[in-house]
């Protein structure tokens, strides 16, 4: 029986095989409004999202179901179609860097040869960092001047950078424990104000790349290729375009991230920084034609993600979520979200470049996708 054919109860069958989660209906319970009073200010009750299963995905060679929490309709069918078409080509090829952020301190005021000073304190200033965690690890600092370009010309600035390394971790918690720790001896060496002490959520050293290849008859032929290839064409050239172009990759994206207990504005608010690194927002996947007339698709993008800490230590439906995905590291799961923003975009633009986005919106709703 295909996934879609399955009531409930034979989904969860099926999960609880793949997964080997015995107690799923009790991870799947909903939030108790206790639960939601611990967790957020004010609570007056519990907002519900829709979960369901992204199928097709073969990853790096391993075939895994992906858990996807989103309200639009034909999202988890459309990424399961466009699976299921790469799969054909031997699916996603996926790569993840180390899990490094940028933890920030900003100097204001400062003495004369401050920023030498800095350097010149770096291994105290990383020992201080590093005695406030035991599982995340500062591993480098760095200093640079910084112009106030802003329209209140507050004069120049000094920002201290901790690098640190968040293995498994997304890591917010920690690192801004850290900027503050090390805060009153940056004060100190550099005989300035320290203002703002806080992690980047913008995670250049934490890029998550992945590709594919779909096959231009199943796509609807080499037409269809060159349709897409023009409407990719518009969304790296025109902003306009290249904000919904990006918004259909963040559906995949989101998705996921919400479905494990992510923190999908700080992922949203870092990729589209990344979107415009050139100066001109520009469109996350890029596209072309192979040699033999296929469609390839790339994305690159930052993802500072975590399978500890945080909402997935607190959520039993997103711990969940991890085991349905099978993740046994934050670098396993940002490919898969990274696959999914890929697999979600080739479906979004090749309905444009077909039927249109509402007729292919109808038809995926209509009808899953399955092997």
């Amino acid at each position: 029986m295909k996934f879609y054919e399955m009531s409930r109860g034979e989904r969860l069958d099926y999960l609880k095989k793949a997964a080997g989660v015995a107690d799923i209906e009790a991870m799947l319970r909903p939030l108790s409004f206790d639960d939601a009073d611990r967790m957020v200010e004010n609570a007056i009750g519990i907002m519900s999202v829709p979960m369901g299963i992204a199928i097709n995905f073969v990853i790096n060679g391993r075939e895994l179901l992906v858990p996807m929490a989103i309200e639009e309709p034909s999202v988890i069918a459309a990424a399961s179609k466009a699976a299921k078409i790469a799969k054909a080509k031997g699916g996603f090829t996926a790569e993840a860097g180390d899990s490094l952020m940028i933890g920030q301190v900003q100097v204001v005021d400062v003495s004369k040869g401050a920023m030498q000073k800095i350097i010149k304190s770096k291994k105290q200033l990383l020992a201080a960092a590093n005695a406030k965690s035991r599982s995340v690890v500062a591993t480098n600092l760095q200093v640079r001047q910084l112009c106030d370009e802003s329209p209140n010309r507050m004069g120049n600035m000094l920002i201290v950078e901790l690098i640190v390394d968040t293995k498994d971790a997304m890591g917010a918690n920690a690192i801004n424990t850290m900027c503050e720790a090390i805060a009153p001896q940056v004060a100190d060496i550099t005989g300035g104000e320290v203002v703002l002490k806080i992690l980047s959520n913008y995670a250049t050293k934490r890029m998550v790349r992945c590709k594919a290849v779909f096959d231009r008859e199943e796509l609807g032929g080499s037409e269809i290729v060159k349709r897409i290839l023009y409407a990719y064409a518009l969304a790296h050239s025109d902003v306009y375009r290249a904000v919904t172009h990006n918004k259909g990759v963040m559906n995949g994206i989101d998705a996921v991230a919400l479905a494990t207990g992510q923190d999908f504005r700080a992922i949203e608010a870092g990729a589209h920084a990344y979107a415009a690194r050139d100066g001109t927002y520009r469109s996350l996947t890029r596209w072309r034609r192979t040699k033999e007339g296929d469609l390839t698709g790339e994305i690159e993008l930052p993802l500072a993600v975590g399978i500890v800490g945080g909402v997935v230590n607190a959520h039993p439906t997103a711990k969940l979520a991890l085991q349905v995905l099978g993740a046994k590291s934050a670098k396993e799961l940002a490919m898969a979200m990274a696959s999914a923003g890929l697999a979600q975009n080739l479906a979004a633009i090749r309905a444009l470049s077909a039927e249109g986005i509402q007729a292919g919106h109808m038809r995926l709703h209509g009808r899953k996708f399955d092997k």
